[in-house]
């Protein structure tokens, strides 16, 4: 009884700061912090003196390495962290981490892409839903417990973790946190979305390609070594062995197989010029049941062997991201279980917390590298599609948001129920 009783005071206080997580959200929506160019030091700053100012008296803006920053290609960098401790604080370590920085708005917006615009229930602007919504409903959650529950019911600490790098890796976000011992979780729920658990997702590997000939007139192209030419035989290798991947199955659902993609190509001097140069950018998922080294391998073993006739050419292979996959965590782990316990009491005739892995990389691997069992799950639809993740429009439906507040809060409250109560 006493259970029940609480989360309904959960439930009552987060539905009665609707308005002001809104407005809480929509400030962080007008914040830019594109990434590319990645300056984000500004919207760290923003977020750690709002946080102090709903009353979270832990609150640490951490500076990260200038050169660390500049080498990840970005401006500037902080992450933010906010500790709050229930009880005697003996209990779980919990951190909730989400990213406040996002892709660049694009083309096509009807509405301003940092106006935080409300339509019909949604709020539209690049990041609304990903993850600054994320961190609306997380910090929403703790205050829910902080403000809604008696003390000493519960006994652990919850970690706000909020960082600014996921976009191009999460190298100095979580996984900084992680290495400097600044969070110390025995559980982590990473950004997501409200309809479903995500307890895997793909790894990435980005690799450059540079093949390097010799220039020539165009007259004689004998007398040169032909770098596009080169690249076109390793093309066509690569998509032959891309046909083979599909063969591949994952068995988690929601994955389906590994992919590889060239996204990028440039090269050569001028028309009138056999072209010294040409470089590829391919990205290469990998499932959860595949190992990167052995992905590494092939991709080697394919370009080395494409172009094993063309004499005199240089062939370049760099890493410019490896990130591994993530879970799967046991569908029957506690995190999930009562997650999808809190998910029906709060979504109650909507039948189950689906559970499946996603396609996309995210930070969420940073945690389970570290063994510490973890969960997707945070405000948004049931797939990226409809809420315009990374594209023109991008929007949050309100009612996710203060759902997925609940069902956070309800959770939290469970994992961090003191025994003694």
């Amino acid at each position: 009884m006493i259970r029940d009783h609480d989360k309904k005071n959960l439930v009552r206080w987060i539905q009665g700061q609707r308005e002001e997580m809104v407005y809480f959200l929509k400030k962080l929506v007008q914040f830019p912090s594109d990434n590319p160019t990645g300056d984000c030091f500004p919207i760290a700053e923003y977020l750690k003196k709002d946080l102090t100012k709903l009353g979270f008296k832990n609150t640490l803006l951490l500076d990260v390495d200038d050169e660390a920053v500049k080498k990840a290609g970005m401006v500037s960098l902080a992450n933010v962290v906010c500790s709050t401790v229930f009880g005697k604080g003996e209990g779980l370590n919990i951190a909730l981490n989400a990213h406040g920085d996002v892709v660049p708005p694009g083309l096509g917006w009807s509405v301003s892409p940092y106006g935080g615009e409300i339509i019909d229930g949604k709020m539209y602007g690049r990041g609304a839903a990903v993850s600054k919504s994320d961190i609306a409903a997380y910090t929403f959650a703790v205050l829910a417990l902080k403000h809604a529950i008696a003390d000493q019911t519960l006994n652990g600490k919850v970690d706000l973790a909020f960082t600014f790098d996921e976009e191009t890796g999460g190298e100095l976000g979580p996984k900084w946190l992680l290495d400097h011992g600044f969070i110390k979780p025995d559980l982590a729920i990473a950004a997501g979305f409200t309809y479903s658990a995500v307890n895997a997702h793909n790894g990435c590997l980005h690799l450059e390609i540079k093949a390097t000939g010799k220039s020539a007139h165009a007259a004689l192209p004998h007398t040169g070594i032909d770098a596009i030419r080169a690249i076109t035989k390793i093309l066509t290798a690569l998509y032959e062995y891309r046909k083979t991947l599909a063969a591949k199955k994952s068995s988690i659902p929601g994955i389906d197989c590994p992919t590889i993609v060239v996204g990028m190509i440039s090269g050569g001097i001028n028309t009138n010029v056999v072209p010294d140069e040409c470089v590829i950018r391919v990205d290469r998922r990998m499932i959860p049941e595949e190992d990167s080294e052995q992905a590494l391998k092939e991709i080697k073993d394919i370009v080395e062997q494409a172009v094993k006739n063309c004499e005199g050419l240089k062939i370049e292979i760099k890493k410019i991201l490896h990130a591994e996959s993530f879970g799967p965590v046991p569908e029957n782990s506690e995190l999930i279980q009562t997650l999808a316990e809190n998910w029906r009491y709060i979504m109650h005739g909507k039948g189950e917390l689906s559970i499946n892995g996603v396609p996309l990389y995210t930070d969420a691997r940073h945690f389970f590298s570290k063994e510490i069992p973890t969960v997707m799950f945070g405000a948004g639809p049931r797939v990226l599609e409809e809420a315009n993740g990374h594209r023109a429009d991008e929007n949050i439906n309100l009612e996710d948001l203060l759902n997925a507040t609940k069902i956070i809060a309800c959770t939290l409250y469970d994992l961090l129920l003191d025994s003694d109560t």
